[in-house]
């Protein structure tokens, strides 16, 4: 029988990085996992609405580092960076809440994300966004596919939604795709993101696939300022 893998962790290493980047011992290790992902999910529910590409968190002995990669930082980042400051806190009290230890270099980077279109997580909650406005589910996947299709460097996309569409009785499927999708191939570079709108008459969960080219070996990957893929020619 096959199986579905995730296309993020199918490219791990080779084409992508962990989304936690830190070493602990076997006594820490517990702690720091539960940490990262109560924090994860505080912060997410927390931000929401705010367009959050993705959450990644550093550690070190002394330091610990969350990059919240958005693309709308001014929606965060505030007045005078008055909302930052406010989201710093915020971490630090639940990091103790959770009984994490004590952190000395505690810093919070927030990345613009270029090219939102191209991104999974953000074209995820943007139908998301239209599906809780109550706007026709078809109208809104067909609106953002052609968003995501003229974005630079989309080759494909692919968008599933699941539940009770349209306040029907019955939950069902429904899927719209363009261009080609190659989850097979590992060179491909694919995001992949779900995502829920939380409607009256219950819950439609949301995939999104985005297939934005090969990556071959004889070219080297760096990420930009904005944390995305660029990839250049020996």
């Amino acid at each position: 029988m096959s199986k579905i893998v995730h296309p993020y962790a199918h490219r791990l290493v080779m084409l992508r990085d962990w989304k936690s980047r830190w070493f602990a011992d076997t006594k820490k290790y517990c702690d720091y996992l539960k940490g990262d992902v109560l924090i994860r999910e505080f912060l997410e529910k927390k931000l929401r609405g705010m367009y959050i590409s993705s959450i990644e968190i550093e550690r070190s002995r002394k330091a610990t580092r969350f990059i919240i990669k958005t693309s709308r930082p001014g929606l965060i980042i505030g007045r005078n960076g008055e909302g930052a400051t406010k989201l710093k806190e915020d971490i630090i009290k639940k990091m103790s809440k959770l009984g994490l230890p004590k952190v000395e270099d505690f810093k919070l980077e927030i990345m613009e994300v270029s090219n939102p279109e191209a991104d999974a997580a953000v074209v995820a909650y943007m139908i998301a966004e239209g599906l809780e406005k109550r706007m026709p589910y078809r109208r809104v996947i067909k609106q953002v596919l052609e968003k995501v299709m003229g974005a630079r460097g989309v080759e494909g996309a692919r968008v599933v939604l699941g539940g009770r569409l349209g306040g029907a009785e019955i939950a069902r499927t429904e899927e719209l795709k363009r261009g080609s999708i190659p989850l097979q191939t590992l060179r491909a570079d694919i995001d992949f993101k779900r995502e829920r709108a939380t409607l009256p008459y219950g819950v439609i969960g949301i995939k999104v696939w985005i297939y934005r080219g090969k990556i071959f070996a004889d070219k080297k990957i760096s990420l930009n300022d904005a944390g995305e893929k660029e990839v250049k020619s020996n």
